[in-house]
């Protein structure tokens, strides 16, 4: 959509998106948050602290702000907005928080669906982003109790 361009793309990394653009799941579980995207830079690896801060910090000096709607379910982060349009399922979020220092801030971290590549994926607002940080810790948990649980059992099963 940013591009224009036209092709095929694999279904496997993909959403059907209803033409409403709702994301919401079948028992509604969605938050919205209203942020600031910063923008997106590459990462050398896909989780840590130390990683956030600096592209963090790195964003924050070469973009403005556009104003966005993030929204958080079980099928993934959506960012809806202006200038941005962009989702992106949990399973290829492999790192998320907000910054030590200064809770305003709040990134998170992709894996391109083909290649050993990251990006993080920066966000601000005027108050604490620790709501949306535990929203999307839910989401993981929810998302866990659904998917991995079940199709990857921790716990050794016997039977006789």
């Amino acid at each position: 959509m940013r591009t224009g361009a036209t092709g095929i793309f694999p279904a496997f990394y993909a959403v059907r998106v209803p033409k409403d653009g709702s994301l919401v799941r079948n028992d509604g579980w969605t938050e919205q948050f209203v942020v600031r995207f910063l923008g997106s830079v590459q990462v050398p690896v896909h989780m840590g602290n130390d990683v956030l801060c600096a592209a963090m910090q790195k964003v924050q000096k070469k973009s403005l702000p556009s104003a966005c709607v993030l929204e958080v379910s079980v099928k993934g982060v959506k960012m809806i907005g202006d200038q941005c349009f962009h989702f992106f399922q949990l399973k290829n979020i492999s790192f998320c928080g907000c910054h030590p220092k200064h809770s305003r801030y709040f990134g998170f971290i992709t894996k391109h669906p083909d290649q050993q590549r990251f990006a993080c994926h920066v966000l601000m607002s005027d108050t604490t982003l620790h709501p949306l940080a535990e929203s999307v810790r839910r989401a993981f948990q929810q998302f866990y109790k659904e998917h991995v649980g079940y199709s990857c059992p921790t716990e050794d099963i016997f039977i006789e």
